[in-house]
């Protein structure tokens, strides 16, 4: 990529509302769908977007968590008419896309926990369709060429369907430390594979080489997650 090619880092926010199922337990998320002349058009998504210039406070930088954590509410008011308390998101992850990105946002996610009835509004011009879907049923639709998700979307759903309860994934994430995930994009027999630190393949290994595994192999057939 030459000098001329490079495309600037972009601050960003995404929060993924969560609230119990009702009985049998689990938890489910409310989720997005992007209008298809938008980015990430058609996708089904968890609010978010960009840092605005007035999520920052004076000597703040953008790309922190003060500022994201601003965005992330903003956004999902703009976007849901979700009124979220910045204290009580909980940091989740924070995801870099590949350098041969179009679009680089650099993006935190936040978990938020919603109590009690809420009425989701969306305008039908950015958004023009949501659900609360448990992690599994998101997934499933995916599979069956339902739903398209991006993979920080998917690997947030992977590891959200192993929690019990909303209770269970917010202590899960504040005793963990925030994973950071540099994607690179390889092919693998063919495969599209995003591959992050910690894999034995990072920064330009040998896929089947031996070692540990921090990778998603997106297959048609069904994307894999592959840690170890």
């Amino acid at each position: 990529m030459t000098e001329s090619e490079w495309v600037p880092d972009v601050p960003a926010a995404t929060v993924v509302p969560l609230r119990d199922l009702p009985g049998a337990g689990g938890l489910e998320v409310l989720m997005l769908r992007k209008n298809s002349r938008l980015a990430f058009g058609g996708m089904w998504v968890f609010p978010g977007g960009r840092v605005d210039a007035e999520d920052v406070l004076a000597g703040e930088e953008a790309t922190t968590d003060g500022p994201a954590r601003r965005a992330a509410v903003r956004e999902a008011m703009e976007e849901a008419a979700l009124l979220l308390d910045p204290a009580t998101l909980v940091p989740f992850a924070h995801w870099t896309p590949p350098q041969d990105a179009p679009r680089r946002f650099v993006t935190w996610f936040y978990l938020a926990p919603v109590v009690g009835p809420v009425d989701v509004v969306i305008d039908m011009g950015e958004i023009h369709d949501h659900g609360w879907l448990s992690p599994a049923d998101a997934i499933a639709r995916r599979d069956l060429g339902e739903y398209e998700l991006a993979p920080p979307t998917w690997m947030t759903l992977r590891r959200l369907g192993e929690a019990g309860s909303v209770a269970a994934a917010l202590a899960a994430a504040r005793a963990t430390p925030i994973p950071r995930y540099t994607t690179q994009v390889r092919l693998d027999e063919g495969v599209p594979t995003c591959v992050w630190e910690g894999d034995a393949a990072w920064d330009g290994g040998d896929l089947s080489s031996p070692g540990p595994r921090h990778r998603l192999a997106m297959d048609p057939a069904g994307w894999r997650a592959e840690i170890s």
